[in-house]
């Protein structure tokens, strides 16, 4: 008799779905059925150029093909479903126009073994997909308002575009964000140190002219710059400083700008008169290798302010406070040579000081008032994310769109 029940029980359990065991291809019934309702909203946006082969998954719920599309719409969410290769083309294309421009896209390893391994390991969709989902807020908050607006007949195509080009923009970021970060929004010129998902502190900022961009990238927040010296960049010198001091001679002096052989200040001074500077401005192949470095000295007429902030990269960009306070009352904020101008920079420094650094109020205001360089360090990791986000979700929920000052919304293509 309890032979029979047993029997029963399980023959029960069997019609009722409850055992979950793999098929050949390693597919559960339960993770079916979970990928299946995360493709019917398209949870995470990441369907994009597979949507013939979705609809041979949801028509036949064949297993193979259902592997194939877990792999796409993992690898769609990890690196984002923007044409890579035509927009690499159309960033070439730009620098032979001699605009500099540079877009970081960060890309994560999502391999089709690695996948399948966890799928057949027994881990769920959510968790297989987890690695890859985009740590920053907005991304869940743009998915939100293009969910809401794509059931609106009355959103216009562009606007949808505009706004997936902007989700998958954020796939494109670099990961580890953390609770804390600083995040420059080059079409909004606003910086905003996010804590805890709230916003501590917001800015206004001057950003790259269309011809010297400000970089797009990510890199974390290293230490701050008490009166810094600017070292002009050879770029400058010859394009700007050495044209201005051959046609004035006091441009140096009002500038307070020493030559040097290095950026170090306390090296042995050179003095203007004794070098043959039209060497220097010839065109190209024939052009003299910069031996010399224009330096700026600090002074409260710096051209970099009081205060800069150091996160350390290739492109040498950095956030500084800046002597053109006007410009923040435009509305169109294109005018440094790439790096990130701070409207409210001793309100910056302030706020890192007290909350990233060891450092005293008291012993921060003495460096301030002395007008001597003094570097302070960080205690704390804060990464700065420079990006490029034509649309923006506030904290009160607006969605905030703005003009592609540098031309990305139309050089980045989605490939779907």
């Amino acid at each position: 008799m309890r032979i029979k029940v047993l029997l029963a029980i399980a023959f029960a359990v069997l019609l009722s779905g409850c055992v979950d065991t793999p098929d050949a291809e390693g597919w559960k019934p339960s993770q079916k059925d979970e990928f299946l309702k995360i493709l019917e909203t398209d949870k995470y946006a990441s369907i994009c150029n597979q949507q013939a082969l979705y609809k041979k998954v949801k028509q036949s719920e064949n297993s193979k093909l259902m592997s194939k599309l877990l792999v796409s719409y993992t690898q769609n969410l990890a690196n984002g479903c923007i044409d890579l290769q035509s927009f690499k083309a159309s960033q070439d294309a730009k620098k032979e126009r001699k605009i500099e421009t540079h877009y970081e896209t960060y890309l994560q390893d999502a391999k089709a073994s690695s996948i399948m391994m966890k799928l057949r390991a027994g881990q769920s969709i959510e968790q297989i997909l987890k690695p890859y989902v985009p740590e920053y807020d907005q991304f869940f908050d743009l998915m939100r308002r293009y969910t809401l607006l794509k059931g609106d007949h009355n959103t216009s195509a562009s606007t949808l575009r505009k706004l997936r080009l902007n989700i998958e923009r954020v796939k494109l970021m670099k990961s580890g964000f953390g609770e804390n970060y600083a995040l420059v929004n080059i079409p909004e010129y606003v910086v905003r140190i996010i804590e805890k998902k709230k916003t501590a502190v917001a800015m206004a900022v001057v950003v790259g002219k269309r011809r010297m961009q400000t970089p797009i990238f990510s890199a974390d927040l290293q230490y701050v710059t008490l009166n810094p010296q600017w070292g002009v960049p050879d770029s400058i010198a010859r394009n700007e400083v050495i044209p201005k001091m051959l046609k004035d001679p006091g441009y140096l002096a009002r500038k307070n700008m020493v030559i040097r052989k290095s950026y170090d200040l306390n090296s042995a001074a050179i003095s203007k008169d004794s070098i043959d500077w039209e060497a220097y401005l010839i065109e190209e192949k024939g052009k003299k290798e910069m031996t010399y470095k224009f330096i700026e000295v600090p002074s409260k007429r710096n051209g970099l302010g009081r205060v800069k902030f150091i996160f350390p990269n290739k492109h040498s960009v950095y956030m500084h406070d800046t002597q053109s306070k006007s410009l923040f009352k435009r509305k169109v904020r294109t005018y440094s040579h790439g790096c990130v101008r701070l409207e409210k920079p001793v309100a910056m420094l302030r706020h890192i000081s007290e909350n990233y650094t060891s450092q005293s109020p008291e012993q921060v205001k003495g460096w301030y008032d002395s007008l001597k360089t003094h570097h302070m360090g960080l205690d704390k990791r804060l990464p700065v994310h420079t990006s490029y986000l034509t649309t923006y979700v506030d904290e009160c929920g607006n969605l905030l769109v703005f003009n592609d000052i540098y031309g990305f919304d139309k050089s980045q293509k989605l490939n779907f």
